[in-house]
């Protein structure tokens, strides 16, 4: 449904793979954004989030509420509801079915993995029209919501991103090769049975014998190009020779969705808002109006006299159309801007959160974190460090920030102080705050009062410094293309270069344990570089990512990584040999992580995700377990196999059996007697269907039940 780099994004994660380890769990997710489609049914607008489903009460159109969400691990591109159901083209997951039944409570039902990337989705009759971009169109039989199955598929020659529907006719938005007619009158055997090559083509609408398709060519930087998007109005009447009817085009746009609705086609144009199109006159379509205060306009939904819009990274706009020449916004949906950067101290998670500054966010239960407060920092917060009631802000263009949280409900600007070039990140220690400023290197500021910082020393750091830590007499920073720089800051009014590493990618950043810097290397992995003399720092070991590494921090023996894979946890207690031992694919390429007792906190451009990790420490107490427990299985949800681990407080005969959601015995997955102490079962799910089952263990007289997905 969009063409530019969110899309290219998708691409690149899917090649990764979709991989979620045994030993890191999905908890819960907030200040999501990132919305990509909307359908709207009776009161509630359904919203395609990239972390899943949104549902929003629009009975007020002027003040759109928020009813409830639904995490799904994939990427939520484009929704169709049906029903009591809500199908979600879920990019690398392919097709998720989650029942709406109660919009408060939605709750997961199937779902049919697909080879491509599932973009867009529509249902007829019993069947779902997948848009699987390189992989065409695939149909899927969803007579039983519970246990969707491919049915049949028609390979295109483009890449499918949007589908509309004519008879027994789908025709598909097939990019670069234009517009595609399948024939599905029998679903198991869809057969092309016309082509128009039209242009990039990215949205498609079908109403009586018109397809209105939106047309993108995107402008290019060199040679000088400002790009150019149409609207095209295609005669569908003969399927086998779709003919050009009207046009309307223009340059410097960026046509992505279409609805029409009366006399008007109504166009999601990127960053250029709504375009309303009046196609009255099919061979002369014209501009009618336009709403333009809009962020990212990537898809549109009409209902009555007003257009919803999915607005990207901003929510959802729900904009009045009463008067086509004259739209006005009348409600939103507002969501955070892009997360950035995440610290976590005591009850709260504190989130760098761009322009929308610093958000705090209740974690005392991780599974329901709320938002507890908020400031708007000037800039674009865009890294945090917490030290005793103060936040620390990078806030890029204005410098740092620092904050009072002495309140979380009500925090409060303290003071400030302007950097010369872009502040990216602050580390604090005692009195001082260190901020990475990006082309004027490493500032050291003073916060000994902090109404009133002001600047100790600076070390130019060329090119770019991005990332900052700091461990005794030293800063280490990340410095993009010339690797690992060392800082000597035991005078902070006058830091000097002790030492510098050069990396063969770009270094993004830095994290410090013992004797060693562990330096995320842009595109390469982990570098783990021996800085016990700082004056010469020797590489000591590496792991190589399959993508893109952005940021890390670490706990006991283990670094966690995040970048375009997600997060991966590498085991460095030799640090020679360092080996990966857990890994979560995010939603959106994963830009910052830290790590409190068995959760990680993940930045993710899109929301802040909250994992459990069940690694254990060589640093943790093998304790005696008081009394049985029985942890969640991980991963969950989870394809194919699963992990169960429980405690016992005393040697028992133990059994663990499998119910599916009637309460059938699937399976016993273990029996016998066990000692005390920590243990695992494994169930191989392979030969089962997607859906919802529970195990339970009883250990003597002691009996527990919990709940577990399987989505194939």
């Amino acid at each position: 449904m969009r063409c530019a780099f969110f899309f290219l994004i998708a691409v690149i994660l899917l090649l990764i793979g979709v991989v979620s380890a045994q030993n890191v769990e999905y908890v819960a997710s907030t200040l999501w954004s990132g919305a990509n489609d909307v359908k709207v049914v009776g009161n509630y607008a359904y919203c395609a989030f990239v972390n899943g489903l949104v549902i929003i009460d629009v009975s007020i159109p002027s003040s759109p509420t928020f009813v409830s969400q639904f995490y799904i691990q994939g990427n939520g591109l484009g929704i169709f509801v049906s029903g009591n159901y809500a199908y979600l083209a879920d990019g690398s997951s392919g097709l998720q079915v989650i029942n709406v039944a109660d919009p408060a409570n939605p709750v997961y039902a199937g779902s049919c993995n697909t080879p491509g990337w599932a973009l867009d989705v529509l249902i007829s009759n019993n069947y779902a029209y997948l848009a699987d971009s390189d992989s065409g169109l695939q149909v899927i039989n969803v007579a039983e919501p519970t246990n969707p199955v491919l049915t049949g598929s028609c390979d295109t020659p483009g890449e499918a991103r949007d589908v509309s529907m004519r008879g027994h006719y789908i025709v598909v938005a097939d990019g670069d090769s234009g517009l595609v007619v399948i024939d599905i009158a029998d679903p198991a055997n869809p057969a092309v049975a016309g082509r128009d090559t039209l242009g990039p083509a990215e949205g498609i609408f079908i109403r009586g014998r018109y397809a209105y398709v939106t047309v993108c060519y995107p402008g290019v930087p060199y040679p000088p190009s400002p790009g150019y998007s149409s609207l095209k109005i295609i005669d569908i009447i003969d399927p086998v020779d779709p003919a050009l009817v009207g046009q309307y085009g223009v340059e410097w746009h960026d046509f992505q969705d279409v609805f029409v609705s009366g006399n008007y086609a109504y166009v999601a144009d990127g960053h250029y808002g709504l375009q309303i199109i009046d196609i009255s006159d099919s061979a002369n379509p014209a501009l009618a109006g336009s709403y333009s205060s809009l962020n990212d306009a990537v898809s549109v939904f009409v209902s009555a006299s007003f257009s919803f819009v999915a607005d990207g990274g901003m929510g959802l706009m729900v904009i009045n159309v009463a008067d086509p020449a004259n739209p006005i916004l009348e409600g939103e949906y507002d969501t955070p801007d892009v997360v950035h950067d995440v610290f976590v101290t005591g009850n709260y998670a504190y989130v760098a959160n761009y322009s929308s500054g610093l958000q705090i966010v209740d974690i005392a239960n991780p599974g329901n974190p709320t938002l507890a407060g908020q400031n708007l920092a000037p800039g674009s917060a865009y890294s945090i460090f917490i030290a005793g009631n103060y936040a620390y802000v990078a806030d890029f263009y204005f410098g740092l920030q620092i904050i009072n949280v002495v309140d979380p409900i009500n925090p409060a600007l303290s003071g400030s102080l302007e950097t010369p070039s872009y502040a990216a990140d602050v580390f604090v220690t005692g009195n001082y705050a260190y901020v990475a400023d990006e082309y004027s290197g490493l500032q050291i500021i003073d916060i000994t009062n902090p109404t009133a910082p002001v600047l100790s020393g600076t070390c130019p750091i060329p090119p770019r410094a991005v990332d900052v830590f700091v461990a005794g007499n030293y800063a280490y920073v990340a410095d993009d293309y010339s690797g690992l720089q060392i800082i000597d800051v035991a005078n902070p009014t006058n830091p000097i270069i002790a030492g510098s590493f050069g990396t063969a990618g770009l270094a993004w950043g830095v994290f410090i344990s013992d004797n060693y810097a562990y330096v995320a290397d842009f595109p390469g992995g982990l570098l783990i570089i021996d800085v016990a003399n700082p004056a010469n720092p020797v590489l000591a070991g590496r792991y190589n990512t399959p993508e893109g590494p952005i940021g890390l921090n670490g706990s006991g023996q283990y670094v966690f990584m995040v970048g375009f894979f997600g997060l991966q946890i590498i085991d460095v207690v030799d640090p020679a040999n360092p080996v990966l031992t857990g890994n979560f694919e995010t939603p959106s390429p994963a830009v910052n992580v830290f790590v409190s007792g068995n959760y990680i906190y993940v930045a993710d451009n899109t929301s802040i995700l909250i994992l459990r990790c069940n690694l254990t420490s060589v640093e943790e107490d093998d304790k005696r377990p008081e009394e049985l427990s029985l942890s969640q299985n991980y991963p969950n949800p989870f394809n194919a196999q699963t992990t169960i681990q429980y405690s016992l407080p005393e040697q028992s005969m133990v059994t663990i059996d499998i119910f599916d959601l009637l309460g059938r015995k699937i399976e016993t997955l273990a029996e016998g007697i066990k000692p005390t102490g920590d243990h695992q079962a494994i169930w191989d799910a392979s030969g089962q269907t997607s859906g919802i089952y529970f195990y339970k263990i009883k250990a003597g007289d002691k009996v527990e039940t919990m709940k577990m997905m399987l989505m194939k």
